[in-house]
């Protein structure tokens, strides 16, 4: 991971608001999961980005976390983590990626420990009523095939970045987090049905940037969630000769487990919170149906191997 995570106490979130409290910033509040997350940023660009990301929090309702986004040249890039107030302080970050995802696993860490709501970083869709979801490390495709996914008739995004799993009778309740999607600006090189769509995006300095499927897809395309049936794992293997390989619910928690949850952004990573998150991965995949597609051939060849898993 590109960052460090180091956990401060009250008194010293309280030193550092005053340290910077001179600063001029924009600040707008997000609802992610019913979890009200205001943002403090000085780039009015960053605030622009969260505006389309994610939707909005009514400005008479207090925040439930906040994230503190400063450039100090007098530091170097790590995240301060208050615990207590769900405060992060992120400082020298250029990449609103990792500002968004700071952002979700604040509110994951709220909602797991208050809540009983669990989070994964994984796209989801519905597709005719079944629920499909890809996880994945980091360039093994993630992206590429859910959107492939959400070409098939009657597929609807839920997200595809991260959402929220609640667990109880029957499959697992999952729901999105984000309005609008941060895609890259090669996903119309893959499916060119996506061209117009990155017509319409402005790119940042990483050449990503907030676009809303519904311009493409249609208004009825992002629904909020689904029932979770199909649970994609992906991984990018050349010396592995086996391109889909089914699951039994030991092997997905192995896989899960050696890829930290597929997840790089995790605010909070003692023992508790290894356990608890141990604990839901394995009834989550208990409750589905788990394959690991190996993601060596073209994307569309990759693509025709995962329909036949979940159509």
């Amino acid at each position: 991971m590109g960052y460090d995570v180091r956990l401060i106490d009250a008194r010293q979130v309280d030193e550092l608001y005053g340290a910077y409290s001179c600063r001029r910033f924009y600040t707008s509040k997000a609802d992610i999961s019913g979890v009200c997350v205001k943002l403090y940023t000085e780039d009015h660009g960053v605030a622009d980005m969260w505006d389309d990301n994610f939707y909005s929090m009514s400005d008479n309702v207090r925040s439930h976390a906040r994230v503190v986004s400063v450039a100090d040249p007098e530091r170097g890039m790590e995240v301060l983590y208050n615990r207590t107030t769900c405060t992060a302080f992120l400082f020298n970050f250029d990449y609103y990626g990792w500002i968004k995802s700071i952002a979700l696993a604040v509110a994951s860490d709220l909602l797991e420990d208050a809540h009983r709501v669990h989070s994964v970083h994984g796209a989801a869709l519905d597709i005719d009523g079944k629920g499909v979801t890809l996880i994945a490390p980091s360039k093994t495709g993630k992206t590429t095939q859910s959107w492939g996914l959400l070409r098939v008739d009657n597929a609807r995004l839920i997200t595809d970045d991260w959402y929220f799993v609640r667990l109880g009778n029957g499959r697992p309740l999952v729901s999105g987090s984000e309005k609008n999607c941060y895609i890259d600006a090669d996903i119309g090189d893959v499916w060119e049905e996506y061209r117009p769509l990155v017509q319409t995006v402005r790119f940042d300095n990483k050449g990503r940037g907030i676009g809303n499927v519904r311009w493409v897809n249609g208004y009825g395309s992002v629904i909020p969630m689904t029932t979770m049936r199909h649970v994609i794992f992906l991984k990018r293997d050349p010396e592995d000769r086996n391109v889909v390989t089914e699951l039994d619910p030991g092997e997905a928690w192995e896989y899960m487990e050696c890829n930290d949850l597929c997840n790089p952004h995790q605010m909070i990573r003692d023992d508790r919170k290894r356990e608890v998150r141990k604990r839901f991965f394995q009834e989550y995949l208990r409750d589905c149906d788990v394959h690991l597609v190996n993601t060596v051939l073209p994307a569309r060849e990759t693509q025709e191997r995962i329909r036949r898993i979940v159509l």
